[in-house]
């Protein structure tokens, strides 16, 4: 029988995942669509590799197994899996058509609603992904400001202007690599000792884990308007999860342009450009980004959808009251056991992460250990609390009581230094997010 949510006695059979993957390797390359997704961040030989249904807060894989999933697709899912009233908007739309000849009512509509709750969308921009719409972003600030530089924080998205000041530049030119900068996060100084006349914008994820602190977000807005350059939010996580309008309404500072993906349309593929109409308007004429697949109608219907739920639902305070218990009760936890120096739960409530760390201990061998036991109790963790509005009390409570069980047997391991010997399947990779070393320098350079 295939394991379900409790202590199960066995880690889950995954024959079936294991029989695709073989499959999958023999006609792709890569073999994941996205890093997060792929086997290097779930233990080969024992975490199951692909998914075949989810209902709410739970999914199941190919071999049957069910878990309380704590990635939520890797973001977008914030209210969970087949949620009757988006999956009726889909459905609905569907009978009328996906994708049209000319432009669709929901490109307005959801426009409209989009102006009235994101604090700087003047006006609005679809597309697919992420990447697009950051990319857009970058674009239309260099053509506002008539500027080539770019400085960001954090993960961006694979086009060229970011991904060539990471490891993976392969292919891309070094005149483009030269372009763009790195800036550690909270580091306001940095900023101001860099920004000069050649930098177009700067852009950041509000937040990943590391919280602001000292106003860095609003005194760095304040620099980049001083110095003519456009501040750029890139609000993949933050949007639609730690409030409605995202971080700039949560910290009360508006960006020039901001982007947005991920939860806004739970699960359907739909990125946003938001901005000031000045910035935005030198789309009509002097700057190229379209896609045929930006208008698609069932994406744009998901994501009125949702935001309908949200708001009915009042879901961005159910995510932080859950995210705060599960948060709060962990490291309660670590601290009765006397682990507080080998791993806590950070980052804000909505989205946090489980830190591992001892002495002369690999922390992916401790991150590993806890993503095996936690499986053969029926959770798919990957070191995040990825909350969603379907994550039931019951959900949160079973997971601390997983962790409770856990926890101490870590401590063991570690003491004994026999963590490694215990896995029964690969080590986790380590998480491509950015380039180790940030190179912050132009100031008239």
């Amino acid at each position: 029988m295939p394991n379900s949510v409790q202590f199960n006695e066995a880690l889950p059979n995954i024959s079936k995942s294991l029989e695709m993957y073989q499959r999958g390797l023999q006609v792709q390359s890569p073999i994941t669509q996205t890093l997060a997704k792929g086997p290097g961040q779930f233990s080969k030989g024992v975490a199951p590799v692909y998914l075949k249904k989810g209902k709410g807060a739970r999914v199941w894989d190919v071999d049957g197994n069910e878990y309380i999933d704590f990635n939520m697709g890797i973001g977008p899912l914030s209210l969970g899996y087949c949620i009757p009233e988006i999956d009726d908007a889909i459905q609905a739309q569907l009978k009328d058509g996906i994708t049209f000849s000319l432009m669709h009512p929901l490109e307005v509509e959801l426009a409209e609603i989009l102006h009235g709750i994101i604090p700087n969308a003047e006006v609005v921009k679809y597309s697919k992904t992420g990447a697009d719409v950051t990319s857009a972003a970058v674009r239309i600030a260099r053509a506002f400001t008539g500027r080539d530089k770019v400085f960001c924080c954090g993960y961006h998205g694979w086009h060229d202007w970011y991904i060539g000041i990471t490891s993976r530049s392969g292919g891309i030119p070094e005149g483009i690599k030269n372009l763009s900068f790195t800036f550690p996060f909270n580091d306001i100084e940095s900023i101001k000792n860099a920004l000069d006349e050649t930098v177009a914008c700067v852009i950041l994820e509000p937040f990943i884990f590391e919280k602001p602190q000292n106003n860095f977000l609003q005194e760095l807005a304040e620099i980049c308007k001083a110095n003519g350059t456009l501040l750029i939010f890139d609000e993949m996580w933050t949007g639609f999860r730690i409030a409605l309008g995202g971080a700039q309404e949560y910290f009360g500072v508006k960006a020039d342009l901001a982007t947005f993906s991920k939860a806004c349309a739970n699960g359907m593929p739909l990125a946003i450009l938001t901005g000031r109409k000045d910035v935005m308007s030198l789309f009509e004429k002097d700057v190229f980004s379209y896609t045929t697949f930006g208008g698609e109608a069932l994406s744009l219907a998901a994501c009125k959808a949702t935001i309908e739920f949200m708001q009915k639902n009042d879901v961005i305070t159910a995510l932080n009251s859950k995210g705060e218990w599960i948060q709060n009760e962990y490291n309660k936890l670590a601290s009765y056991l006397g682990m507080s120096e080998i791993t806590s739960c950070v980052g804000y409530a909505c989205r946090s992460m489980l830190t591992y760390q001892a002495e002369g201990q690999n922390p992916l061998a401790l991150k590993t250990f806890m993503q095996q036991e936690l499986l053969q109790k029926g959770i798919l963790w990957g070191g995040f609390h990825n909350i969603s509005y379907s994550h039931s009390k019951e959900d949160l409570e079973y997971t601390i009581k997983a962790y409770a069980e856990i926890l101490p047997r870590l401590k063991i391991a570690i003491e004994n230094n026999e963590v490694e010997s215990l896995l029964k399947g690969e080590l986790l990779e380590a998480v491509f997010r950015k380039i180790n070393e940030h190179n912050i320098k132009p100031k008239n350079a």
